[in-house]
């Protein structure tokens, strides 16, 4: 996903196709532009080749979810120091840090929307700058239809209108012509790039369009259960957005009931619409973790404000065990990684020392306070776990994720130099290849009449599967075939069950005979 965007990002630079977005110089039409114009101008402004600056517009739309979520908080009448500490919740959470970190269009959709759902609480609650409230509402209501089509309305807003329905009420009286305006203008910019491209290139769309509405109902389809272990996608945040979830447990030990049961019906609600979509992924899961987030928090505020006046020696045992595993892990990390790599640490020394010494103190932490019974220190030893793993842990993926056989799409273009050739690829491209290639690569099959159109060059490059037999297709009798290099972008070993060949290519020069 984050090689499609790169790529569509630099080819509205390079090729002005702001619009009629490209990939490999082919019409990509499936995914609205909104995420791809903003890597886009970070590219332009860092350069197409930093990886950091590619990556800078997740990580500020990321931090914008955060943002929006400990607002919302404060605005569900929730304390500061509450409403932090839901943030905290939400960015360690597993698949909130994943989406950021993989560069998903889902993290773009749902971070705008949740900034809507911002603006249309202040309207629903008649605050201040009504009309500033609504402008602001649509603008983002449509931001985010412009990252990834109405996926969001229906698995973060509609879920929040359920929820807000069922404890706050609605009191419409006044309000109805401010929710017809924040849903015509969201519309309006939601709709405006799909329907130009649809008028400036009707075929193509309509094409598309097909393909992705089928996919709904018979592409990766799974039973309606299959979200079911949702709370699990928080992570490191698991047993506590589970017990989190027991209302008959938790209704008599918030500080605010009303707060709670919003975002336990709008965590349940946003399962239960997405459980109804016949095609599921875990990713799409996403937008359930916001609220739930917001639910934890509560469980997380009780601990903090009443560890220590626990009793029932069930509901104590439940939280030994929950972030004493955390703790156990703490040592478990160190110890796994340097079993893993104890032959390769030539190099490494400074981060294995600097992870080991980091979890051991924060291990020695959790359960010293576990035993004291001072829960916010467990809190923050928690979410230095999740800190101290990111930066001193992911460097060690270099050593546990190694490729002896890695070659890199770039070292094909020295290639091309020596043999004076341009390349093409021979059936399809992959787009993490495109990406580290640099440049667009036309392919030779048409797909339409499946037949190889060769290019009038008398020698050139070729890119092809290793399954594909070219020298037995009729279309090459009459060159020379030579095979003189591999690309290889697995970032594991040829004999691992991981290892695709989706990314790997072998590397020809075609002559004329």
């Amino acid at each position: 996903m984050e090689a499609r965007n790169f790529i569509t990002a630099r080819e509205m630079a390079i090729n002005n196709h702001w619009i009629l977005t490209t990939i490999n110089d082919l019409p990509r039409y499936e995914k609205p532009p909104m995420p791809t114009w903003l890597t886009a101008i970070s590219g332009i402004i860092f350069g197409f080749d930093s990886l950091y600056g590619m990556r800078l517009p997740v990580v500020l739309i990321t931090l914008l979810l955060v943002f929006g979520t400990f607002k919302l908080s404060e605005k569900l009448g929730l304390s500061k120091k509450q409403s932090f500490h839901n943030g905290l919740i939400l960015i360690t959470s597993f698949y909130i840090y994943f989406a950021g970190r993989d560069n998903q269009w889902d993290m773009y959709t749902h971070s705008f929307m949740m900034i809507c759902i911002l603006f249309l609480w202040e309207v629903l609650n008649e605050t201040k700058k009504p009309l500033f409230n609504v402008l602001m509402a649509g603008l983002f209501f449509g931001f985010s239809f412009l990252s990834k089509g109405p996926i969001s309305v229906y698995a973060l807003l509609l879920p929040f209108l359920i929820a807000y329905g069922f404890t706050y009420k609605f009191q419409l009286k006044n309000k109805k012509l401010y929710l017809i305006l924040i849903l015509v203008l969201g519309i309006v910019i939601g709709l405006s790039w799909p329907l130009y491209v649809k008028w400036a290139d009707p075929a193509t769309y309509l094409k598309v369009t097909k393909i992705e509405s089928s996919r709904w109902g018979n592409y990766n389809t799974r039973p309606f259960y299959y979200y079911w272990s949702f709370f699990t996608q928080s992570g490191i945040w698991t047993v506590p957005a589970f017990i989190a979830l027991i209302y008959p447990y938790l209704k008599n030990k918030v500080s605010n009931l009303k707060a709670y049961q919003f975002t336990l019906i709008w965590t349940l609600a946003a399962v239960v619409l997405l459980s109804i979509v016949p095609e599921k992924k875990s990713r799409y899961l996403l937008p359930v973790l916001i609220p739930m987030a917001l639910n934890t928090g509560f469980y997380i505020e009780y601990l903090i404000n009443n560890f220590k006046n626990i009793s029932l020696k069930k509901e104590k045992g439940i939280v030994y065990f929950a972030f004493g595993l955390i703790g156990i892990i703490c040592i478990a990390i160190p110890i796994g990684i340097f079993i893993r790599v104890k032959n390769d640490i030539a190099g490494f020394e400074f981060w294995l020392i600097a992870l080991t010494v980091s979890l051991l103190t924060i291990g020695y932490i959790l359960f010293t306070n576990l035993r004291s019974k001072n829960f916010i220190k467990v809190f923050y030893a928690v979410i230095a776990v999740q800190v101290v793993v990111v930066v001193f842990g992911i460097p060690f993926t270099k050593l546990i994720l190694k490729n002896p056989d890695y070659a890199s799409a770039k070292a094909i273009r020295e290639k091309e130099k020596s043999f004076g050739v341009r390349t093409y690829e021979l059936n399809a491209f992959t787009p993490e290849i495109i990406w580290d290639y640099g440049f667009s690569i036309l392919i030779l099959l048409n797909e339409e009449t499946n037949k190889l159109n060769l290019p009038a060059e008398s020698k050139f490059g070729l890119l092809a599967l290793e399954t594909d037999t070219i020298t037995s297709k009729k279309e090459f009798q009459n060159y020379n075939v030579k095979k003189v290099s591999n690309i290889d972008l697995n970032h594991v070993p040829t004999d691992s069950k991981k290892h695709n060949d989706r990314l790997t290519r072998t590397f020809y020069i075609v002559t004329k005979k």
